[in-house]
């Protein structure tokens, strides 16, 4: 093992001693402002604290890998480790140094992902001079800053497209040189359906090196690429998929094949525009009730405004617009965030060295 110039391989125990947190029942919790941190973060306030901060708190067991740093005096709970001695190391290099820490190798062999403190402490680690800890520290910290101030845009841009939603979707705010009445028409009136059958992908072999990618209507959306090159949709784009059995839809336009049977692929009949009506469909207030396909019997019949196809084509503009916004913004936080793993990786194991404010 190459130890980088001035660095030092200490065990983990000597470097950052952990200690399992503090029971706490609900029962016993009194209303304060001390933040209650578990394995998977922040769970509540109580008005007492067992650690002062600055703190770095992970799982013990439950959720592992997570880490946290804590800026005020806190309550860690008995599922997480808390660091109890930074042995004079700085503490958010320590909280670093442990994001990159791989807990799960470690994790117990049973029914629930645990950690043993003990096995953790005797793992060799490397520790640069304290200077370069803190200079380490303020590098990453800033990529955390700009990560978080785009997560805030993104949150923001949502909320502005939702409110934009609310507005064009119901009519409330019309486009000048519109002013026909809106119809009430049945989903089903509006699109076609195709079932998915002929472009369900055959093999799980994804990989990101393969062109087309394979979809589901769930949160996950792309489940990988595939290489399959017979089967693809690509014929009526963009289209709706809908999940049959959740009701959950995403907008597509770009080929793809499909994962599921349980997958309807909707089209947007003559005079209507699709992305209007997917725009519109995420309004819906509608409760699944059971295990039961629901566009056939179910979801065709509900009923949408719709209004004259110029307008359709106006409102789902400036949605695309909005989409598109909240596009640029999630790309560039995708960015921040492999930036900020990759200088990681470098800057936690010596190969890439920091200047000091001292050697400037």
């Amino acid at each position: 093992m190459i130890v980088p110039e001035g660095w030092e391989f200490k065990k983990l125990g000597s470097v950052a001693e952990l200690q399992r947190g503090f029971d706490l029942p609900s029962s016993k919790r009194v209303d304060g402002s001390i933040p209650i941190i578990s394995s998977g973060g922040l769970t509540g306030f109580h008005n007492e604290f067992k650690a002062k901060a600055p703190g770095v708190v992970t799982g013990r067991y439950g959720s592992i890998g997570d880490v946290f740093y804590i800026k005020e005096d806190f309550w860690p709970l008995n599922t997480a480790l808390w660091v109890k001695d930074f042995h004079s190391n700085d503490p958010e290099f320590i909280y670093y140094m442990l994001s990159n820490f791989d807990f799960k190798k470690f994790s117990d062999k049973t029914g629930v992902p645990g950690v043993n403190r003990n096995d953790l402490h005797i793992v060799k680690v490397g520790v640069p001079p304290y200077s370069e800890q803190r200079k380490i520290a303020q590098i990453l910290s800033t990529w955390d800053k700009a990560i978080a101030t785009t997560e805030k845009l993104i949150a923001a841009s949502q909320q502005q497209k939702k409110a934009l939603m609310q507005q064009l979707l119901t009519g409330k705010k019309r486009f000048a040189g519109f002013s026909e009445e809106w119809e009430e028409v049945e989903l089903g009136k509006l699109l076609d359906y195709k079932q998915p059958t002929p472009y369900l992908v055959k093999s799980k072999d994804y990989s990101d090196e393969y062109a087309t990618p394979v979809l589901t209507a769930g949160k996950t959306f792309i489940l990988g690429y595939t290489n399959e090159t017979v089967g693809i949709y690509q014929d009526d784009l963009p289209a709706i998929i809908f999940d049959d059995f959740t009701t959950a839809s995403k907008f597509v336009d770009f080929p793809f094949k499909a994962k599921s049977s349980a997958m309807k692929i909707l089209t947007a009949k003559k005079g209507f525009s699709i992305k209007y009506i997917f725009e519109a469909m995420q309004m819906l207030d509608y409760n699944v009730g059971g295990h039961q396909r629901h566009w056939i019997s179910i979801f065709s019949n509900i009923i949408i405004q719709i209004p004259s196809l110029p307008e359709q084509q106006k409102i789902a503009a400036v949605l695309t617009a909005a989409d598109q916004e909240i596009d640029a913004l999630q790309s560039k936080l995708a960015h921040f965030q492999q930036e900020k793993k990759a200088l990681m990786q470098q800057l936690l194991t010596g190969k890439r060295r920091v200047v000091l404010d001292s050697e400037q």
